[in-house]
Protein backbone atom coordinates (compact mmCIF):
# COMPACT_ATOMS: atom_id res chain seq x y z
CA UNK A 1 0.00 0.00 0.00
CA UNK A 2 1.06 3.30 -0.75
CA UNK A 3 2.13 6.18 1.24
CA UNK A 4 -1.20 8.00 0.37
CA UNK A 5 -3.31 4.82 -0.19
CA UNK A 6 -2.17 4.47 4.18
CA UNK A 7 -3.25 8.02 4.54
CA UNK A 8 -6.61 7.62 3.44
CA UNK A 9 -6.90 4.29 5.22
CA UNK A 10 -6.49 6.46 8.49
CA UNK A 11 -9.01 9.06 7.49
CA UNK A 12 -12.12 6.94 8.69
CA UNK A 13 -10.51 6.21 12.31
CA UNK A 14 -9.53 9.97 12.63
CA UNK A 15 -13.28 11.19 12.04
CA UNK A 16 -14.44 8.48 14.62
CA UNK A 17 -12.07 9.35 17.02
CA UNK A 18 -13.19 12.93 16.68
CA UNK A 19 -16.75 11.95 16.87
CA UNK A 20 -16.35 10.37 19.86
CA UNK A 21 -14.36 12.77 22.19
CA UNK A 22 -17.15 15.07 21.50
CA UNK A 23 -20.02 13.02 22.52
CA UNK A 24 -17.77 12.30 25.69
CA UNK A 25 -17.12 15.68 26.64
CA UNK A 26 -20.35 17.54 24.99
CA UNK A 27 -19.91 19.34 28.18
CA UNK A 28 -16.78 21.56 26.44
CA UNK A 29 -19.97 23.48 24.11
CA UNK A 30 -20.51 25.83 26.85
CA UNK A 31 -17.34 26.57 27.99
CA UNK A 32 -16.88 29.61 26.19
CA UNK A 33 -19.42 31.52 28.07
CA UNK A 34 -22.73 33.43 27.43
CA UNK A 35 -21.94 33.58 23.50
CA UNK A 36 -25.08 31.69 21.86
CA UNK A 37 -22.84 30.62 19.19
CA UNK A 38 -20.75 28.18 20.59
CA UNK A 39 -23.35 25.97 21.56
CA UNK A 40 -24.13 25.87 17.96
CA UNK A 41 -20.71 25.50 16.75
CA UNK A 42 -20.26 22.46 18.78
CA UNK A 43 -23.87 21.14 17.54
CA UNK A 44 -22.86 21.79 13.69
CA UNK A 45 -19.30 19.71 14.53
CA UNK A 46 -21.29 16.63 15.74
CA UNK A 47 -23.74 17.13 12.95
CA UNK A 48 -21.62 17.25 10.53
CA UNK A 49 -18.75 14.81 11.07
CA UNK A 50 -21.50 12.05 12.02
CA UNK A 51 -23.52 12.77 8.30
CA UNK A 52 -20.27 12.18 6.74
CA UNK A 53 -19.28 9.15 8.66
CA UNK A 54 -22.55 7.78 8.47
CA UNK A 55 -23.20 9.23 4.78
CA UNK A 56 -20.14 7.24 3.52
CA UNK A 57 -21.06 3.83 5.34
CA UNK A 58 -24.68 4.03 3.72
CA UNK A 59 -23.18 4.88 -0.18
CA UNK A 60 -20.06 1.40 1.38
CA UNK A 61 -23.35 -1.07 1.32
CA UNK A 62 -25.27 0.20 -1.87
CA UNK A 63 -27.37 3.20 0.09
CA UNK A 64 -27.63 6.81 -0.95
CA UNK A 65 -25.93 9.14 1.82
CA UNK A 66 -29.29 10.58 2.94
CA UNK A 67 -29.94 8.03 4.49
CA UNK A 68 -26.77 7.54 6.69
CA UNK A 69 -27.59 11.26 7.60
CA UNK A 70 -30.90 10.29 8.58
CA UNK A 71 -29.22 7.19 10.84
CA UNK A 72 -27.28 9.14 12.21
CA UNK A 73 -29.46 11.93 13.32
CA UNK A 74 -31.22 9.04 15.21
CA UNK A 75 -28.49 7.85 17.09
CA UNK A 76 -27.61 10.83 18.45
CA UNK A 77 -31.05 11.90 19.40
CA UNK A 78 -31.04 8.99 21.49
CA UNK A 79 -27.78 8.91 23.15
CA UNK A 80 -29.20 9.69 26.40
CA UNK A 81 -30.64 6.13 26.09
CA UNK A 82 -27.24 5.11 26.67
CA UNK A 83 -26.83 7.66 29.30
CA UNK A 84 -24.89 10.43 27.07
CA UNK A 85 -26.53 13.85 27.53
CA UNK A 86 -25.47 17.56 25.87
CA UNK A 87 -26.74 16.91 22.79
CA UNK A 88 -30.63 17.04 22.62
CA UNK A 89 -30.17 20.38 21.40
CA UNK A 90 -29.26 18.73 18.16
CA UNK A 91 -33.08 18.25 17.51
CA UNK A 92 -34.57 21.53 19.69
CA UNK A 93 -32.11 24.03 19.46
CA UNK A 94 -33.05 27.16 17.59
CA UNK A 95 -30.12 27.73 15.73
CA UNK A 96 -29.62 24.62 14.04
CA UNK A 97 -33.30 24.67 12.97
CA UNK A 98 -32.56 27.49 11.27
CA UNK A 99 -29.78 25.94 9.62
CA UNK A 100 -32.52 23.38 8.57
CA UNK A 101 -34.88 25.17 7.59
CA UNK A 102 -32.87 27.51 5.34
CA UNK A 103 -31.12 23.94 3.96
CA UNK A 104 -34.24 22.71 2.94
CA UNK A 105 -35.07 25.96 1.22
CA UNK A 106 -31.63 25.42 -0.70
CA UNK A 107 -32.92 21.68 -1.17
CA UNK A 108 -36.22 22.13 -2.54
CA UNK A 109 -34.31 24.92 -4.77
CA UNK A 110 -31.53 22.71 -6.31
CA UNK A 111 -34.94 20.07 -6.75
CA UNK A 112 -36.62 22.51 -8.73
CA UNK A 113 -33.46 23.22 -11.29
CA UNK A 114 -33.14 19.84 -11.92
CA UNK A 115 -36.41 20.44 -14.53
CA UNK A 116 -38.43 23.45 -16.20
CA UNK A 117 -41.44 24.30 -17.33
CA UNK A 118 -40.58 22.46 -20.46
CA UNK A 119 -40.35 19.05 -19.02
CA UNK A 120 -43.27 19.31 -17.18
CA UNK A 121 -45.18 20.24 -21.10
CA UNK A 122 -43.26 17.61 -22.58
CA UNK A 123 -44.67 14.78 -20.23
CA UNK A 124 -46.19 12.10 -22.10
CA UNK A 125 -49.68 10.88 -21.39
CA UNK A 126 -48.39 7.96 -19.52
CA UNK A 127 -46.29 9.45 -16.91
CA UNK A 128 -49.40 11.90 -16.41
CA UNK A 129 -51.63 9.22 -15.43
CA UNK A 130 -48.67 7.30 -13.30
CA UNK A 131 -48.36 10.81 -11.50
CA UNK A 132 -51.94 11.35 -10.92
CA UNK A 133 -52.34 8.16 -9.68
CA UNK A 134 -49.43 7.93 -7.71
CA UNK A 135 -50.33 11.00 -5.73
CA UNK A 136 -54.08 10.29 -5.56
CA UNK A 137 -53.73 6.25 -4.38
CA UNK A 138 -51.03 7.28 -1.63
CA UNK A 139 -52.78 10.00 -0.23
CA UNK A 140 -55.96 8.26 0.47
CA UNK A 141 -54.23 5.42 1.66
CA UNK A 142 -52.45 6.90 4.09
CA UNK A 143 -55.37 9.11 5.33
CA UNK A 144 -57.35 5.68 5.92
CA UNK A 145 -54.44 4.34 8.08
CA UNK A 146 -54.25 7.69 10.04
CA UNK A 147 -58.16 7.90 10.51
CA UNK A 148 -57.53 3.66 11.75
CA UNK A 149 -54.53 3.96 13.58
CA UNK A 150 -54.94 7.48 15.06
CA UNK A 151 -58.82 8.04 15.25
CA UNK A 152 -58.21 10.46 18.37
CA UNK A 153 -56.11 13.42 16.19
CA UNK A 154 -57.33 15.64 13.67
CA UNK A 155 -58.58 15.33 10.10
CA UNK A 156 -55.20 17.24 9.77
CA UNK A 157 -53.03 14.88 11.16
CA UNK A 158 -54.67 12.06 8.70
CA UNK A 159 -54.35 14.16 5.97
CA UNK A 160 -50.85 15.19 6.68
CA UNK A 161 -50.18 11.66 7.23
CA UNK A 162 -51.35 11.06 3.22
CA UNK A 163 -49.19 13.28 2.06
CA UNK A 164 -46.30 11.95 3.37
CA UNK A 165 -47.05 9.15 1.42
CA UNK A 166 -47.58 11.43 -1.75
CA UNK A 167 -43.97 12.70 -3.19
CA UNK A 168 -41.67 10.48 -5.20
CA UNK A 169 -37.61 10.54 -4.19
CA UNK A 170 -36.70 10.07 -7.94
CA UNK A 171 -33.01 10.42 -7.47
CA UNK A 172 -32.54 7.16 -5.98
CA UNK A 173 -34.64 5.25 -8.73
CA UNK A 174 -32.57 7.76 -11.52
CA UNK A 175 -29.26 6.28 -9.93
CA UNK A 176 -30.50 2.52 -9.78
CA UNK A 177 -31.79 2.80 -13.43
CA UNK A 178 -28.04 3.97 -14.17
CA UNK A 179 -26.12 1.60 -12.28
CA UNK A 180 -28.05 -0.86 -14.65
CA UNK A 181 -27.86 0.72 -17.75
CA UNK A 182 -31.45 1.02 -17.99
CA UNK A 183 -31.29 4.97 -17.86
CA UNK A 184 -32.43 5.61 -21.28
CA UNK A 185 -35.33 2.87 -21.49
CA UNK A 186 -39.19 3.64 -22.28
CA UNK A 187 -39.30 2.72 -18.21
CA UNK A 188 -37.00 5.13 -16.90
CA UNK A 189 -38.47 8.11 -19.00
CA UNK A 190 -42.00 7.28 -17.88
CA UNK A 191 -40.64 7.36 -14.17
CA UNK A 192 -38.66 10.58 -14.80
CA UNK A 193 -41.90 12.61 -16.12
CA UNK A 194 -44.02 11.53 -13.59
CA UNK A 195 -41.48 12.67 -10.69
CA UNK A 196 -41.48 16.08 -12.72
CA UNK A 197 -45.83 16.29 -11.92
CA UNK A 198 -45.57 14.17 -8.53
CA UNK A 199 -43.43 17.04 -6.74
CA UNK A 200 -45.71 19.86 -8.49
CA UNK A 201 -48.92 17.79 -7.25
CA UNK A 202 -47.29 17.26 -4.07
CA UNK A 203 -46.77 20.03 -3.03
CA UNK A 204 -49.89 21.62 -3.98
CA UNK A 205 -51.45 19.23 -1.48
CA UNK A 206 -48.66 20.36 1.03
CA UNK A 207 -49.81 23.81 0.58
CA UNK A 208 -53.17 23.43 0.83
CA UNK A 209 -53.41 21.76 4.18
CA UNK A 210 -50.57 23.63 6.14
CA UNK A 211 -53.01 26.60 4.95
CA UNK A 212 -55.68 25.21 5.97
CA UNK A 213 -54.04 24.24 9.27
CA UNK A 214 -52.50 27.79 9.72
CA UNK A 215 -55.72 30.00 8.31
CA UNK A 216 -57.75 27.76 11.21
CA UNK A 217 -55.21 28.76 14.13
CA UNK A 218 -55.69 32.24 12.84
CA UNK A 219 -59.20 31.81 13.22
CA UNK A 220 -59.92 32.79 9.60
CA UNK A 221 -61.01 29.43 8.29
CA UNK A 222 -64.37 28.34 8.40
CA UNK A 223 -65.57 24.67 8.81
CA UNK A 224 -66.72 23.04 5.25
CA UNK A 225 -64.74 22.07 1.87
CA UNK A 226 -65.12 25.53 0.39
CA UNK A 227 -62.36 27.51 2.31
CA UNK A 228 -59.93 24.02 1.43
CA UNK A 229 -60.65 24.55 -2.40
CA UNK A 230 -59.73 27.94 -1.76
CA UNK A 231 -56.35 27.92 -0.29
CA UNK A 232 -55.79 24.99 -2.98
CA UNK A 233 -56.87 27.36 -5.63
CA UNK A 234 -54.22 29.61 -3.81
CA UNK A 235 -51.61 27.50 -3.80
CA UNK A 236 -52.13 26.79 -7.99
CA UNK A 237 -52.75 30.26 -8.28
CA UNK A 238 -49.55 31.21 -6.70
CA UNK A 239 -47.51 28.36 -8.50
CA UNK A 240 -48.64 29.02 -12.20
CA UNK A 241 -48.59 33.28 -11.22
CA UNK A 242 -44.98 32.57 -10.34
CA UNK A 243 -44.07 30.76 -13.25
CA UNK A 244 -45.61 33.16 -15.29
CA UNK A 245 -44.20 36.03 -13.85
CA UNK A 246 -41.03 34.74 -13.28
CA UNK A 247 -40.31 33.38 -16.85
CA UNK A 248 -40.44 36.92 -18.33
CA UNK A 249 -38.73 38.60 -15.27
CA UNK A 250 -35.30 36.24 -14.88
CA UNK A 251 -34.17 37.39 -18.32
CA UNK A 252 -33.47 40.51 -17.79
CA UNK A 253 -32.84 40.19 -13.99
CA UNK A 254 -29.75 37.59 -15.07
CA UNK A 255 -28.97 39.65 -18.27
CA UNK A 256 -28.90 42.62 -16.34
CA UNK A 257 -26.50 40.27 -13.26
CA UNK A 258 -24.45 39.73 -15.59
CA UNK A 259 -22.68 42.72 -16.32
CA UNK A 260 -21.25 43.17 -12.46
CA UNK A 261 -18.04 41.90 -11.73
CA UNK A 262 -16.78 40.22 -9.04
CA UNK A 263 -16.48 36.71 -7.59
CA UNK A 264 -20.46 34.74 -6.75
CA UNK A 265 -22.54 36.99 -8.84
CA UNK A 266 -24.59 34.24 -10.33
CA UNK A 267 -24.71 31.94 -7.45
CA UNK A 268 -26.00 35.45 -5.34
CA UNK A 269 -28.73 36.27 -7.56
CA UNK A 270 -30.01 33.35 -7.98
CA UNK A 271 -30.07 32.48 -3.88
CA UNK A 272 -31.81 35.91 -3.72
CA UNK A 273 -34.14 34.92 -6.26
CA UNK A 274 -34.89 31.70 -4.68
CA UNK A 275 -35.80 33.08 -1.09
CA UNK A 276 -37.53 36.04 -2.80
CA UNK A 277 -40.10 33.17 -3.93
CA UNK A 278 -39.81 31.39 -1.00
CA UNK A 279 -40.58 34.47 1.16
CA UNK A 280 -43.63 35.31 -0.89
CA UNK A 281 -45.26 32.34 -0.49
CA UNK A 282 -44.57 32.26 2.97
CA UNK A 283 -46.18 35.65 3.35
CA UNK A 284 -48.89 34.24 1.07
CA UNK A 285 -49.59 31.20 3.56
CA UNK A 286 -47.85 28.66 2.15
CA UNK A 287 -45.13 26.65 2.85
CA UNK A 288 -41.87 28.63 2.09
CA UNK A 289 -40.23 25.51 -0.05
CA UNK A 290 -43.29 25.78 -2.79
CA UNK A 291 -41.67 29.33 -3.77
CA UNK A 292 -38.12 27.57 -3.38
CA UNK A 293 -39.19 25.12 -5.66
CA UNK A 294 -40.99 27.44 -8.44
CA UNK A 295 -37.57 29.16 -8.24
CA UNK A 296 -35.84 26.14 -9.52
CA UNK A 297 -38.44 25.22 -12.28
CA UNK A 298 -38.23 28.90 -13.49
CA UNK A 299 -34.35 28.86 -13.72
CA UNK A 300 -32.93 27.51 -16.85
CA UNK A 301 -29.59 27.40 -18.30
CA UNK A 302 -30.73 29.79 -21.16
CA UNK A 303 -30.53 32.20 -18.18
CA UNK A 304 -26.98 31.88 -17.42
CA UNK A 305 -25.60 32.13 -21.20
CA UNK A 306 -24.04 35.84 -20.28
CA UNK A 307 -21.84 34.21 -17.43
CA UNK A 308 -20.54 32.02 -20.15
CA UNK A 309 -17.09 34.12 -20.43
CA UNK A 310 -16.18 33.92 -16.19
CA UNK A 311 -16.64 29.90 -16.87
CA UNK A 312 -20.36 29.68 -14.86
CA UNK A 313 -22.58 27.54 -16.79
CA UNK A 314 -24.02 25.48 -14.10
CA UNK A 315 -25.86 26.60 -11.61
CA UNK A 316 -25.99 23.40 -9.24
CA UNK A 317 -22.39 22.81 -9.27
CA UNK A 318 -21.91 26.41 -7.80
CA UNK A 319 -25.04 25.27 -5.09
CA UNK A 320 -23.33 22.03 -4.47
CA UNK A 321 -21.18 23.17 -1.58
CA UNK A 322 -23.89 25.13 -0.10
CA UNK A 323 -26.20 22.37 -0.59
CA UNK A 324 -23.60 19.85 0.91
CA UNK A 325 -23.19 22.08 4.14
CA UNK A 326 -27.04 22.81 4.70
CA UNK A 327 -28.64 19.23 3.42
CA UNK A 328 -27.21 17.30 6.12
CA UNK A 329 -28.10 19.41 8.92
CA UNK A 330 -31.73 19.21 7.78
CA UNK A 331 -31.54 15.26 7.49
CA UNK A 332 -29.28 15.10 10.92
CA UNK A 333 -32.23 16.99 12.76
CA UNK A 334 -34.80 15.05 11.23
CA UNK A 335 -33.63 11.69 12.77
CA UNK A 336 -32.86 13.09 15.91
CA UNK A 337 -36.40 14.03 16.48
CA UNK A 338 -37.24 10.47 16.05
CA UNK A 339 -37.53 8.60 19.52
CA UNK A 340 -37.06 5.48 19.73
CA UNK A 341 -39.00 4.47 22.55
CA UNK A 342 -41.60 5.52 20.89
CA UNK A 343 -41.84 2.33 19.62
CA UNK A 344 -42.32 0.40 23.15
CA UNK A 345 -45.97 0.46 22.47
CA UNK A 346 -47.21 -2.06 19.32
CA UNK A 347 -49.33 0.91 18.11
CA UNK A 348 -46.61 2.88 16.74
CA UNK A 349 -44.95 -0.51 15.55
CA UNK A 350 -48.14 -0.85 13.81
CA UNK A 351 -48.78 2.63 12.55
CA UNK A 352 -44.98 2.73 10.93
CA UNK A 353 -45.82 -1.07 9.06
CA UNK A 354 -49.10 -0.23 7.56
CA UNK A 355 -47.69 3.22 6.75
CA UNK A 356 -45.49 1.59 4.87
CA UNK A 357 -47.37 -1.09 3.09
CA UNK A 358 -49.61 1.83 1.83
CA UNK A 359 -46.50 3.77 1.05
CA UNK A 360 -45.89 0.74 -1.54
CA UNK A 361 -49.11 -0.31 -2.21
CA UNK A 362 -50.21 3.35 -3.40
CA UNK A 363 -47.45 3.08 -5.89
CA UNK A 364 -48.02 0.16 -7.43
CA UNK A 365 -51.94 1.38 -8.39
CA UNK A 366 -50.01 4.15 -10.65
CA UNK A 367 -48.66 1.22 -13.08
CA UNK A 368 -52.33 1.29 -14.29
CA UNK A 369 -51.59 4.39 -15.66
CA UNK A 370 -49.12 3.21 -18.02
CA UNK A 371 -50.43 2.83 -21.47
CA UNK A 372 -47.75 1.33 -23.68
CA UNK A 373 -48.05 -2.56 -23.38
CA UNK A 374 -44.42 -3.04 -24.22
CA UNK A 375 -43.67 -1.31 -20.99
CA UNK A 376 -42.67 -2.94 -17.61
CA UNK A 377 -45.78 -1.45 -15.78
CA UNK A 378 -44.53 -2.84 -12.65
CA UNK A 379 -41.09 -1.56 -13.09
CA UNK A 380 -42.94 2.00 -13.10
CA UNK A 381 -44.81 1.35 -9.81
CA UNK A 382 -41.37 0.20 -7.85
CA UNK A 383 -39.56 3.24 -9.47
CA UNK A 384 -42.30 5.31 -7.88
CA UNK A 385 -41.48 3.84 -4.58
CA UNK A 386 -38.86 5.47 -2.75
CA UNK A 387 -39.92 8.79 -0.47
CA UNK A 388 -36.61 9.66 0.58
CA UNK A 389 -35.88 13.56 1.34
CA UNK A 390 -39.43 14.60 0.13
CA UNK A 391 -41.18 12.48 2.74
CA UNK A 392 -38.91 14.06 5.43
CA UNK A 393 -39.86 17.70 4.43
CA UNK A 394 -43.24 16.71 4.52
CA UNK A 395 -43.24 15.46 7.95
CA UNK A 396 -40.98 18.19 9.19
CA UNK A 397 -43.64 20.82 8.19
CA UNK A 398 -46.71 18.80 9.76
CA UNK A 399 -44.29 19.01 12.94
CA UNK A 400 -43.93 22.15 13.29
CA UNK A 401 -47.59 22.75 12.44
CA UNK A 402 -49.63 23.38 15.88
CA UNK A 403 -53.34 22.80 15.34
CA UNK A 404 -56.26 23.16 18.55
CA UNK A 405 -53.14 22.95 20.99
CA UNK A 406 -51.28 19.76 19.35
CA UNK A 407 -48.52 19.09 17.12
CA UNK A 408 -50.09 18.13 13.24
CA UNK A 409 -47.73 15.42 13.28
CA UNK A 410 -46.44 14.36 16.74
CA UNK A 411 -43.69 12.39 18.37
CA UNK A 412 -44.54 9.11 17.84
CA UNK A 413 -46.81 9.75 14.20
CA UNK A 414 -43.02 11.46 13.26
CA UNK A 415 -41.20 8.48 14.20
CA UNK A 416 -43.72 6.15 12.17
CA UNK A 417 -43.04 8.24 9.41
CA UNK A 418 -39.12 8.36 9.57
CA UNK A 419 -39.43 4.11 9.09
CA UNK A 420 -41.36 3.96 6.19
CA UNK A 421 -38.83 6.25 4.82
CA UNK A 422 -35.95 4.27 5.82
CA UNK A 423 -37.91 1.23 4.86
CA UNK A 424 -39.04 2.54 1.01
CA UNK A 425 -35.57 3.56 0.49
CA UNK A 426 -34.26 0.38 1.13
CA UNK A 427 -36.77 -2.05 -0.67
CA UNK A 428 -35.99 0.18 -3.75
CA UNK A 429 -33.29 -0.63 -5.47
CA UNK A 430 -33.00 -4.33 -5.24
CA UNK A 431 -36.33 -4.68 -6.65
CA UNK A 432 -36.08 -2.93 -9.45
CA UNK A 433 -33.06 -4.42 -10.25
CA UNK A 434 -34.50 -7.67 -10.05
CA UNK A 435 -37.91 -6.16 -12.41
CA UNK A 436 -35.94 -4.53 -14.81
CA UNK A 437 -33.26 -7.71 -15.27
CA UNK A 438 -32.73 -8.92 -18.56
CA UNK A 439 -33.55 -12.29 -19.34
CA UNK A 440 -31.24 -14.95 -19.67
CA UNK A 441 -30.65 -16.02 -23.22
CA UNK A 442 -31.93 -19.85 -23.44
CA UNK A 443 -29.43 -22.61 -24.24
CA UNK A 444 -30.35 -23.87 -27.75
CA UNK A 445 -31.70 -27.75 -27.70
CA UNK A 446 -28.55 -30.16 -27.67
CA UNK A 447 -29.82 -31.65 -31.57
CA UNK A 448 -29.98 -28.30 -32.68
CA UNK A 449 -27.08 -27.14 -35.01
Amino acid sequence: MTGRGRLLGKRPSAGILLLAAVLLFPSIAFAGGEDPSVPLLLYLVVILVAAKLMGHLAVVLGQPAVLGELLAGVLLGNLHLAGVHGLEGIATDPGVDLFARIGVVVLLFEVGLESTIRDILRVGLSSFLVAVLGVIAPFALGWLVGAWLVPGHSWQTHAFLGATLCATSVGITARVLQDIGKSRGKEARIILGAAVVDDVLGLIILASISGSIVAAGEGGAPSGIWPQVGITLKAVGFLAGSLLVGTWITPRLFSGAARLRGAGVLIGVSLAFCFLLAHLAGVAGLAPIVGAFAAGLILEPVHFRKFGERNIRHLEEGLRPLVELLAPVFFVQMGAKVELTAFASTGALWLALLLTVAAIAGKQVCSLGVLDRTVNRWAVGVGMIPRGEVGLIFASIGASLVFEGERVIGATTYSAVVIMVVVTTLVTPPLLKVMLADPKPVPPPDGGA
